[in-house]
């Protein structure tokens, strides 16, 4: 299938913006799970696939596991900081227990997989994003630069996300807040209370900050630059506009409304999605995805269409549902047919990139907007704000709670 058409925009010189670097200084590189298998869909796939793995012992565990040069079965690691349930720090050619609770996590800018959270088996678990994720945490996850390409170069997630980008060249990933409970806001010293005064507002919060990003931030190859206004009224109909994009990406978190389409225009399954889809098409005449036999309308084309790092988002998406590793591996453990929760995901995503799309022009002409009354670097440098002290870009102390080191020692932070 091809890639959606690119668009151009003009856009001033990188020079005259903030870089997301600068606004939310604390960044963590994505996760690096080291193996497919560790990740899945649906969570009844991650169970039955460590199921499999811890009745194998000697070489047959090491081949279902693959090591790599971070992590074998023999392993010692410290135990991921979860709540509700203890890490688990023995190697794992020693373990014979249940799965461990398979969460939900983000997976690159609109997907939602589950992930078995042991640090066994991550090559990289970033133990430092997964201590402050919690009920109030948001996480900025930049998208890889693609020159030319259409997408938003700055998604937003409340669910732990793994960083990935369909572009390939994957971005950094910044959370809101630098504790947990929505401790210490990871902004620019001073930026908030900058942008109060400029704006003649009582206060800037860091969810706005947040909205502001989502809405105006633009990849670059040095980066993501955020184009910030000297004029406030753009900024609060900036703000209004990222909120509803934050709001629509999210779909339903943090208590939100789950995004609806007019009635009439909701899409809905026309024709039942078969057990095992092999296929998907789009018919732009009918306004119909098509999986297989099942056939999912109206979907409107901007919905098909949308795109991050030209890469379209419902492609890659069904793909991760239909694909099967090679046999006699556990990545080709998975559902016998196709789950009914999938279609409704399907249905709710299609749902909020239809909305998405509808915002592109607004979103578009607020860039331009932006660029032509811009809060430049100058200005920040001036109030104080840059350049941001080094420890705004290290991630805060967090010992709320105890974690374990190797064979149950006290891990320390």
């Amino acid at each position: 299938m091809t890639n959606p058409p690119v668009e151009r925009l003009a856009w001033p010189p990188v020079s005259a913006e903030a870089s997301l670097d600068d606004l939310m200084p604390w960044s963590v590189a994505p996760l690096r799970p080291g193996r497919p298998w560790v990740m899945a869909p649906d969570a009844r796939t991650l169970r039955a696939r460590w199921d499999v793995l811890v009745r194998a012992s000697g070489a047959e565990r090491d081949r279902l596991f693959r090591p790599s040069r971070a992590r074998t079965p023999r392993t010692s690691v410290t135990a991921l900081p979860l709540d509700g349930e203890p890490g688990r720090t023995t190697p794992l050619a020693q373990e014979s227990g249940p799965c461990p609770a398979p969460v939900r996590i983000a997976h690159g800018p609109y997907d939602q997989q589950w992930l078995i959270p042991d640090h066994r088996l991550l090559d990289a678990a970033r133990p430092e994003l997964w201590r402050v994720a919690d009920e109030r945490q948001l996480f900025a996850l930049e998208q890889g630069y693609v020159p030319d390409a259409r997408g938003p170069a700055v998604t937003v997630c409340a669910l732990l996300p793994d960083g990935r980008s369909p572009a390939g060249r994957p971005g950094r990933v910044r959370p809101l807040y630098r504790r947990p409970g929505g401790g210490e806001p990871n902004v620019a010293p001073g930026l908030l209370p900058f942008l109060a005064k400029a704006y003649g507002r009582p206060e800037v919060a860091p969810e706005d900050l947040l909205a502001w990003v989502a809405a105006t931030a633009r990849a670059t190859p040095a980066g993501c630059a955020v184009p910030l206004t000297a004029d406030a009224r753009l900024w609060d109909t900036g703000v209004a506009l990222g909120h509803r994009v934050v709001a629509l990406t999210l779909r339903g978190a943090r208590g939100g409304e789950k995004p609806r389409l007019p009635g009439g225009r909701r899409p809905y399954v026309r024709a039942a999605i078969p057990a095992r889809p092999d296929t998907l098409r789009y018919d732009p005449e009918e306004e119909a995805l098509h999986l297989g036999e099942g056939r999912i309308s109206p979907v409107p084309p901007g919905a098909w269409e949308f795109a991050v790092g030209g890469v379209r988002v419902l492609e890659p998406w069904f793909e991760r549902r239909t694909e099967r590793g090679e046999a006699g591996t556990l990545e080709a453990l998975g559902p016998a047919a196709w789950p009914q929760e999938w279609t409704s995901e399907l249905l709710e995503l299609i749902t909020a990139l239809a909305l998405l799309d509808e915002l592109r022009p607004r979103l578009a002409e607020l860039a331009e907007e932006a660029a032509r009354a811009p809060l430049d670097r100058e200005r920040l440098a001036g109030a104080g704000v840059l350049p941001v002290p080094s420890a705004a870009r290290r991630p805060a102390s967090v010992l709320d709670h105890h974690e374990e080191g190797p064979g149950g020692q006290f891990a320390l932070l």
